[in-house]
C-alpha cells in the first residue's frame, strides 16, 4: 500500500472502526437473528425465511405500516412547509433575532422524553392544558379523550411530533439559506421582483438540495418513530397507534427475537427502498453537481 492511499486510510481508521462496531454488527447480527426461531424459553432453530413469510399474514404488522406511512405522509408536509416558514423569518434581519432562534430551537433541544411527557400532560382528561382551552374557549363543554380514539389519537401525535422536529427542518433549511449569495436578492430588487417572485424563482431551486436532504432524513426518522408514540399511547387504542418500531418492540419485549428482528429488518429494508426513490425521483445526484 503506497503513502498516499495510507494516510487518508488511517484518518478514517477510528470511523471506519465506530461504524463497524455500532452500526454494521448489529444490523447483520438483526438480519441473521430474523432467520431463527429465537424466543427466551424455547431452543434456537434455523427457519430461514420462515419470520418473514409470517410478517406478510401478520394482520398487525400491516395495520402498524399503514399507521407508519398514515403518520410521515401528514407529519412530514407540514413539519417542511412549517420549518420554511421559520428558517426565513430567522434569516431576516428583525429585532431580537438572536432570542428568537433560540425560542424556535428550545422544542428541538428537550429530550424526547421529556417533551413527549409534557404532552402526555397536554392531553390529560382531567386537568390537561388542552381541556382547559376547549373549556375556556367554549369549544368543547364535556374534557375530550384526545388519545383515547384513534383519529384523535392519531393527530394527537402529529401534532405532538410536529411541535419537537420542526426546528431541525428549519436549522437545516437556515443554513441553506445563508449560503445564498446575497448579491442575487440585490440583483432581483434592482430589477424589481417582489417577494413572491425571488421566493419561487430563487428561494426555491437554490434551495432544493437542502430541501431534498431534509426530506430524506426526517422521512427515515418518521419511519422509525417510537418515544412519543411509547410516552403517549403505546401504541393503543386497540394498536391503531403502534409504529413499526413499537410493533417489532412488543415481540422483543415479549422475548420473541426471532419475529422482532424480522419486523425491524423490514422496517430497515422499507427505509432503504425509501431513500433510493427520494435519490432517484428527487435527482439528488444532479441537483448536487
Amino acid at each position: 500500500m503506497n503513502k498516499e492511499l495510507r494516510s487518508p486510510l488511517l484518518f478514517i481508521a477510528p470511523v471506519l472502526t465506530f461504524i463497524l462496531i455500532f452500526i454494521l454488527l448489529p444490523v447483520i447480527g438483526t438480519v441473521v437473528t430474523s432467520l431463527y426461531k429465537d424466543i427466551t424459553y424455547l431452543d434456537n432453530k434455523f427457519i430461514f425465511f420462515e419470520n418473514y413469510r409470517q410478517i406478510f399474514q401478520d394482520p398487525g404488522f400491516w395495520q402498524s405500516l399503514r399507521f407508519t406511512m398514515f403518520f410521515i405522509l401528514v407529519s412530514i408536509p407540514l413539519e417542511m412547509l412549517l420549518g420554511l416558514i421559520f428558517a426565513i423569518l430567522i434569516d431576516q434581519e428583525v429585532p431580537y433575532k438572536g432570542f428568537l432562534r433560540v425560542c424556535i430551537l428550545i422544542p428541538w433541544a428537550i429530550p424526547a422524553a421529556i417533551s413527549s411527557r409534557t404532552w402526555e400532560l397536554i392531553y390529560n382528561y382531567n386537568y390537561g392544558l388542552a381541556n382547559f382551552i376547549c373549556s375556556f374557549t367554549g369549544i368543547s363543554v364535556q374534557p375530550v379523550n384526545w388519545l383515547g380514539t384513534s383519529l384523535g389519537a392519531f393527530f394527537s401525535l402529529v401534532l405532538a411530533d410536529v411541535w419537537k422536529t420542526t426546528p431541525f427542518i428549519a436549522i437545516i433549511l437556515l443554513t441553506g439559506l445563508q449560503i445564498i449569495p446575497g448579491e442575487i436578492y440585490l440583483q432581483a430588487q434592482v430589477d424589481r421582483a417582489n417577494f413572491l417572485q425571488r421566493f419561487f424563482k430563487i428561494t426555491l431551486p437554490l434551495l432544493k438540495p437542502v430541501f431534498i436532504v431534509a426530506l430524506l432524513f426526517r422521512t427515515i426518522d418518521g419511519l422509525r418513530i417510537f418515544d412519543i408514540i411509547y410516552i403517549l399511547t403505546h401504541g393503543g387504542p386497540g394498536g391503531a397507534t403502534a409504529s413499526l418500531s413499537h410493533y417489532s418492540y412488543k415481540y422483543f419485549l415479549a422475548g420473541d427475537f426471532g419475529y422482532g428482528s424480522a419486523v425491524s429488518t423490514t422496517l430497515f429494508i422499507i427505509s432503504f427502498l425509501l431513500s433510493l426513490v427520494y435519490l432517484k425521483f428527487g435527482k439528488f445526484q444532479n441537483t448536487l453537481s
